[in-house]
Parts: structure tokens; sequence; C-alpha cells
């Protein structure tokens, strides 16, 4: 969870009240009212069609604000914040954010891989969600990065299209099923934080080589195959996965995929902490597409990471990971 600061204190008590007079006197949920609140914000006025009382009311929270003022990652933080807040009220299942920790570890990874595109480099997330993992990489990023992005969720969608406005963020957003035909280029590395559940069409499925056998198949299976032929050879991947993802009746299939088009560099378990329970633990899994020049790291990443808010013990983490990038792969 994110520690608020004034300015992001400031902005999520904007977006919150903002968000809450929508749905309490218009016809908006609670999420659709916070990007209403984002898109007022970046236009400088409400845009709404409301009754003359909400517009008042909606200016008078507006006019203490000056968006110069807020940094890329304040913004981030209190769309984040606020975010969590909606999804505790919302009935959809696929309705969840990758937490803060976790996005600021993978985009520790990504420097490191990436470290060398001085001229800059393309990232794509194929389940977007709200966009927070996608803009929190992209501001992290040491190097410049354009960021691309597909998610299935209207309201979601609508969420990181404004929220990455207000950031002044290089990224394009799809209202799209990324499991779909595509026609996309070539990306430079993909991040996503992968959807868990079965896939329901299957003709769609079926253009898949790690599609199930019988009945539906596992659609964060089929997200990884989409990934490792939407980036560039030689190019990274990182997905967030369950730690059973070897261990399912579809994973024989997933395994003979990746052994034959990927270099499985690694794998990261998230901290226990972070779950309610080991059934629901997460783990990182680092990737590279087979190509010129790409070799199979001698000795595999393999790691249980400790708890984020233990300061040394990730330190420690950090230096072997590290020492790992450099033997292993010369980064």
């Amino acid at each position: 969870m994110s520690v608020m600061n004034s300015k992001m204190e400031e902005l999520f008590i904007f977006l919150d009240k903002g968000a809450s007079l929508l749905e309490e006197h218009e016809s908006f949920t609670y999420l659709e009212g916070l990007s209403e609140m984002g898109e007022n914000l970046f236009q400088g006025e409400v845009v709404q069609t409301v009754t003359p009382e909400v517009k008042d009311r909606l200016y008078d929270l507006m006019r203490p604000l000056d968006v110069s003022e807020f940094s890329k990652e304040d913004i981030r933080k209190a769309f984040q914040l606020t975010v969590l807040k909606g999804m505790k009220g919302a009935t959809q299942p696929n309705h969840s954010m990758t937490p803060d920790a976790v996005c600021l570890f993978l985009s520790y990874l990504v420097n490191k891989v990436m470290a060398k595109a001085k001229g800059g480099y393309s990232v794509l997330d194929l389940a977007a969600g709200s966009g927070n993992l996608l803009t929190a990489l992209l501001n992290q990023s040491e190097n410049p990065a354009k960021g691309f992005g597909f998610e299935v969720d209207e309201t979601l969608l609508k969420l990181a299209f404004v929220s990455s406005n207000l950031q002044e963020i290089e990224l394009e957003l799809f209202h799209k099923d990324s499991i779909e035909p595509l026609t996309f280029p070539e990306v430079d590395l993909v991040v996503t934080d992968l959807p868990i559940g079965y896939y329901p069409h299957d003709e769609i499925a079926k253009e898949y080589k790690v599609k199930a056998d019988e009945g539906h198949s596992f659609s964060h299976h089929l997200m990884i195959e989409k990934g490792i032929n939407s980036v560039k050879e030689g190019g990274f991947l990182f997905y967030i996965v369950p730690n059973f993802l070897f261990e399912s009746e579809q994973a024989p299939k997933l395994h003979a995929y990746l052994k034959e088009h990927a270099m499985i560099h690694g794998l990261l378990q998230l901290p226990k902490t972070m779950f309610t329970s080991d059934n629901h633990g997460k783990s990182i899994l680092m990737l590279q597409k087979k190509g010129e020049g790409v070799s199979q790291a001698k000795q595999a990443l393999l790691a249980e990471l400790p708890s984020f808010s233990n300061k040394t013990a990730l330190t420690d983490m950090m230096t072997r990971i590290n020492k790992w990038f450099e033997l292993e792969l010369n980064l």
C-alpha cells in the first residue's frame, strides 16, 4: 500500500469525494465516477451533464487544485488508492490490482534487462486493467519507454486512459481482448499480471499451441503464448503467475511450448505475507524469447523473495539478483 504524502492525499480526497458525489446523485458507479473526475481535472472543467447543484459542488472541489503541482507518481498512486477503494465494492472478479511493492520490484527488473536500450524501448501489458502496473513501469524507467496496453473492461480502460493523460505518459491503450487475433508490431518487452482462469472462447483458443485438449483453456496460458508471439527475438517477458502454474493438468503443454520458444531464466516467488493463503501465492516468471545470440542461463534465478518491508533482507536479495544478472546474462 502506498504511503500518502500531502499532495497525493489532496488528490485522493478530490477523486474520492467527487466520485462519491457522482455515485450518490448521478448514474455513475464509483469507479466510473473516478474516471469522470480525472477527466474534469484534465480538461479543467466539469464535462458531465449533471444538475446545477452537483456541478457547483464539483467546481468547489476542483478550485483549490493545480494539476501541475502533482508529480506523476502522486497522480498514479492517488488513482491506485481510489481504484482499490472502488474495487472493494465492485462485483467483477477480474477487478484486481498489482500491489505497489510488486510494481516497483518489477520496475527494478525491467531496468536491469533494458539498461542498454538508451534509445528507448516499447513495453506491452496484455491485461492492463486500470494501468497501474504499466504506468509505474514507465514512470520508473531509466530509459525512454513507450507503453501499449490491452484491456477488455471498459471502465478500467477509461481509468487507465485518464490517469495516463494526467501523468503525461506516452501510452496507447486498446479496448480489446488481447487473446483475440491482433495485428500489432512486435515490442521489446512484455510485462503482465496475468488474469487467472478459464478462457470461454474455444474457437479463438484453438489457434494456440497451449490450448487444452478438452474443454476450456487457461487464459493465463494463452496470454503467455500471445506475449511470446508479440515480443521481438531476444525480448524479455515478465509475468506474474500463480505458484501452481506448472502443476495443473494443462501444464505439460505449456512447459513444452516454453522449452521450444523461450528461455526460462527465473522464477521469483513473491512474499507469502502478501497472500491470504498459500493457494493464492504468486511468482514472477522471467522469460526471454529465443533468437540469435540468446542463450540459456547456466543457473536459473530461483528464489523466494523476503517481505518487501524488510529492507535489509530485500537489499541482500537484490545484491544476489544483480550478481546473477551480471554472471548469467552479462547485464
